[in-house]
């Protein structure tokens, strides 16, 4: 991933900010690269308002041909809203959204390059899985030599020609995923839209599934639209995601760099576990950061624009600090408390670390570097934690 600066193009669809530098007298901001692909899904200042609710609030997006994109944002942030306005189940307040440069504005659902996929999969419980995937070629009188061939051709390539004659109570949640994902893809569409895919999976069926779908939308070559507030899923399945609030995109980039370069406090906070602190910039040379939660100052090395006597929102990952007995050789980057809470999670322990000021540090900690105590760590033991400027990262308050 290159993260040097580039001059800001403000023309460019993706051109989202993560943070800034200077240059001299010139200002500069990186931009989340553009996406790899050719321009092929355009949302145009779209606005959604129901009353006067903004649900979808001046979104503009760009998603390339044959890209897995992926919209993430809790619940009520608006991403389900901008994926119905792409199938058509919703009509925006104003904006445009273009596939391939054609305004979809005055094509009704059926007519649209589109199929959506439904998170309650919405399968037909009295037909088999064949009828169940030609259903839609049924409806559009496709002649039967031809839904046939379709018919197989895509049972097959989601592993499921060995089910075509069972119903949807006798399949299981991760097979009727497929079955839907089929009736889906059957059709042909330019843009296939996931609604919560897997939202209906356990856990252990989910992680599984999510590596399949994608193995299939990738040979299949369709570009496609997924909402989920699943973090673990955007971050597996997607080429590039946007995290959304209050319906406004706060970021887009690849999953590694929203997760490492989040452009503000609600991206760093969203994505994954972090320890966030305020603080004020105490020297804009060396990018010395204090902060009253930390009784030593924080020195950072990302590059944003930073001018001393700003306040700020510092970031560290829990995987980013290191933990020992004893009391680091540094003068930053330290901190000291006492071990709350910790809870055993496989291939880590995960810390509570109550600090002086009374703030909650978590740290994850491998199980090699517990091994290397000499006792086994407990509740109410002092430890210090340190951390690289390179873990760092600071967004404008």
């Amino acid at each position: 991933m290159n993260n040097a600066p580039i001059e800001i193009d403000r023309t460019g669809w993706d051109a989202v900010a993560y943070g800034h530098v200077i240059d001299g007298s010139k200002k500069f901001e990186q931009i989340a690269p553009r996406s790899r692909y050719p321009d092929f899904v355009q949302i145009v200042d779209v606005v959604k308002s129901f009353g006067d609710s903004k649900a979808v609030d001046c979104v503009n997006l760009s998603i390339g041909k044959g890209e897995l994109f992926a919209l993430l944002g809790s619940s009520g942030c608006g991403k389900s809203t901008l994926l119905r306005m792409m199938a058509g189940l919703e009509t925006p307040t104003s904006g445009r959204i273009l596939i391939e440069g054609h305004d979809l504005a005055k094509l009704p659902v059926h007519r649209r390059p589109t199929n959506m996929m439904f998170q309650s999969y919405a399968l037909f419980p009295h037909m088999t899985v064949e009828a169940n995937v030609a259903y839609g070629l049924k409806q559009e009188r496709i002649p039967k030599t031809e839904i046939k061939e379709r018919v197989n051709e895509v049972l097959d390539l989601v592993q499921m020609s060995a089910y075509r004659m069972r119903k949807p109570h006798q399949l299981s949640g991760g097979q009727q995923q497929r079955i839907a994902l089929a009736r889906s893809l059957i059709k042909r569409p330019k843009l296939l839209l996931l609604d919560e895919p897997m939202s209906a999976l356990d856990k252990k069926i989910r992680q599984q599934t999510q590596f399949e779908l994608g193995n299939i939308l990738q040979r299949v070559g369709v570009t496609c639209v997924m909402v989920t507030h699943d973090q673990d899923e955007a971050m597996t399945m997607a080429d590039r995601l946007a995290v959304m609030n209050h319906g406004r995109i706060m970021q887009i980039g690849a999953p590694e760099e929203v997760y490492e370069f989040p452009n503000c406090r609600f991206a760093a906070a969203f994505i994954g576990s972090t320890n966030m602190f305020e603080g004020m910039l105490i020297d804009d040379q060396s990018v010395l950061i204090d902060s009253t939660d930390l009784a030593a100052p924080i020195r950072a090395k990302n590059p944003i624009n930073l001018r001393q006597g700003m306040a700020v929102h510092i970031s560290i990952r829990p995987e980013r600090l290191s933990m020992s007995l004893n009391p680091p050789m540094a003068n930053s980057n330290i901190a000291e408390g006492l071990i709350e809470e910790y809870a055993y999670m496989g291939s880590y322990t995960l810390f509570y670390i109550r600090l002086r000021s009374g703030k909650l540090m978590t740290v994850n900690v491998s199980r090699l570097t517990l091994k290397s105590f000499d006792h086994c760590l407990t509740y109410g033991e002092s430890v210090y934690l340190a951390w690289d400027p390179d873990s760092v990262v600071v967004v404008e308050k």
